[in-house]
């Protein structure tokens, strides 16, 4: 998801994703008078990207959003949660699940008015799986052959003497380039979730322009392939994104141009939505939940979606106070989630039970036995673990409403294990997400998790595997690693999520981060608009915007 950041049926995904919603509207399914509103401009609130937007390596919500609208994919996950269909693959074809043959639509356009080509998919994820590039979300194209020769690891991790040995390719034999218009890929092993990952944004083509300007350049001035292309970006203040004409998917903008204002507070953004100064926020604060009044200030403009996304606090297990498993027990079992959601977030959000989200396809509810609230336990737990000495210092990034219910947690430790724990909030998303991938943490951290495609794979294996592109605190267990290995493998869905339930019972013992609350979102528009449709993870569908 990203780190919520974002962030998506496996074949199906079930009822609870109808909730995911829309908008507001009375036109019809064909975009209604989209004429009126052809050439007009919205500002929608936004978050200053972490890092330049190439698309692998690029894994939080800020700068998430940013490539889901730039870019489109061979998939896309629909609005109202139903199964995954092509977008810019005209098919995906297997008899194995292990060769995959894909051949995309014809003649369809980056940009910079280049031709989309088979080539530019490989290219692209040639360039995000070889390890020197240091993409973020390399790790997404373990599945297929060849990848052990291209991606090598670190032995004493970021910050001892020791590199990376030079990978023995650069390039990964499952990859192979037919004609213009069909490439083929063949995985390391049979894996029948391979298609549904392919709508999420590491997946994504690249013009021939990126390899000639090179990550760095192409990250400032992006050029995608989607429906609205990029105009400039002012680093903390905004960036500017406008339509491509050019574009010949079913998905084209309705209006013209799209502000991504940068905010430092949501209060002030909400303020904003409120007088009519910004046209969309996706989270309203905290602070506007109490008594409904966001629903009292915003009217018929209010809309509550239910999102598969989970609010999480994680630990540094690279730091010696938090490796004992017993002691991340305790303090995990101390905390009351339930009053957590009825105190802070007014019954908008719900207290977490499982390590997946249970709204994805194979997640099993309520397996966090470490979410349950047990203060005698934890004091046991706690001691065997032989205490906790100093402080404990819990890190939110301030830009967002996370104060008040970090600040809830912290007291219900210190209050219920006697230890010395406080909230601090870091200025921005950006600031604290490069804190976070340095391993510079010097306390547990706020590190929600919104999915990037519909499948419980995607709650494993990038938070939990060793490597995992969002494996932030470096946890690592050989036993779920095996297990998790054995379930992306597996011939069939049900199979593989009945492996992957095995590897997140050892999770459960490991305790790696702490599932606090499921999210419910609660956002609004302005008058200006007179239809809109949020996407099945709750962010704003530009395409569907009209004025």
């Amino acid at each position: 998801m990203r780190v919520s950041k974002r962030a998506s049926s496996a074949v199906a995904l079930g009822a609870a994703f109808a909730l995911v919603a829309s908008g507001c509207s009375s036109s019809d399914g064909e975009g209604g008078d989209a004429g009126a509103s052809a050439d007009g401009a919205i500002t929608i609130e936004g978050t200053q990207p972490e890092n330049g937007l190439v698309p692998s390596n690029t894994t939080e919500t800020g700068g998430g959003k940013i490539i889901d609208w730039m870019w489109t994919g061979l998939v896309e996950y629909p609005n109202d949660g139903s199964a995954p269909r092509n977008a810019l693959a005209e098919s995906i074809e297997t008899t194995d699940s292990t060769v995959y043959t894909v051949k995309i639509k014809k003649d369809t356009k980056f940009h910079d008015g280049t031709t989309v080509k088979a080539k530019n998919f490989v290219d692209a994820w040639n360039w995000g799986a070889y390890s020197p590039n240091g993409a973020q979300n390399g790790s997404f194209f373990a599945d297929i052959k060849g990848f052990s020769d291209v991606n090598t690891e670190d032995p004493d991790g970021a910050e001892g003497p020791k590199k990376a040995p030079e990978p023995a390719k650069k390039e990964m034999s499952g990859l192979e380039v037919v004609d213009d218009w069909t490439f083929k890929v063949t995985l390391a092993a049979p894996t029948a979730v391979f298609p549904t990952k392919l709508g999420y944004s590491t997946f994504m083509p690249l013009p021939d322009a990126f390899f000639t300007q090179g990550a760095e350049a192409f990250g400032k001035k992006p050029i995608g392939n989607g429906p609205v292309k990029f105009v400039s970006w002012e680093d903390d203040v905004q960036l500017k994104l406008t339509r491509f004409d050019d574009y010949s998917l079913r998905d084209k903008m309705k209006i013209k141009d799209v502000t991504v204002k940068i905010y430092q507070d949501d209060t002030a953004a909400y303020n904003d939505l409120v007088s009519g100064n910004l046209d969309f926020q996706q989270q309203v604060p905290v602070s506007s939940l109490a008594g409904d009044k966001w629903k009292a200030d915003l009217g018929d403009k209010a809309i509550q979606t239910t999102i598969p996304s989970t609010g999480i606090i994680a630990f540094p297990i690279y730091d010696k106070r938090f490796t004992n498993a017993k002691l991340r027990r305790a303090i995990s079992l101390s905390i009351n989630r339930q009053e957590i959601s009825d105190k802070i977030f007014f019954g908008a959000r719900k207290p977490a039970d499982s390590w997946a989200n249970p709204l994805t396809p194979g997640a099993k509810p309520g397996n966090c036995t470490a979410c349950q609230f047990n203060v005698e336990e934890a004091k046991k737990l706690l001691a065997e673990a032989g205490g906790f000495q100093g402080e404990l210092v819990m890190y939110y990034n301030a830009d967002a409403s996370h104060k008040e219910w970090m600040e809830a947690v912290a007291q219900q430790v210190k209050t219920n294990l006697n230890i010395n724990a406080r909230a601090e909030g870091m200025p921005t998303f950006a600031v604290f997400r490069q804190n976070i991938n340095a391993h510079k943490m010097k306390g547990m951290y706020r590190a929600g998790w919104q999915q990037d495609y519909p499948d419980v794979e995607n709650w494993v294996n990038p938070l939990y595997v060793t490597g995992g592109s969002s494996n932030d605190g470096l946890y690592s267990n050989p036993k779920v690693d095996a297990l998790a290995k054995e379930a992306s493998s597996a011939p069939n869905l049900e199979a593989a999520h009945a492996k992957f339930a095995e590897a997140v019972a050892l999770i459960d013992q490991d305790v790696p981060t702490i599932p606090v609350y499921f999210s419910g979102q609660q956002s609004g528009h302005s008058e200006k608009i007179k239809k809109i449709e949020l996407t099945n993870v709750g962010e704003l569908d530009l395409t569907s915007v009209e004025l």
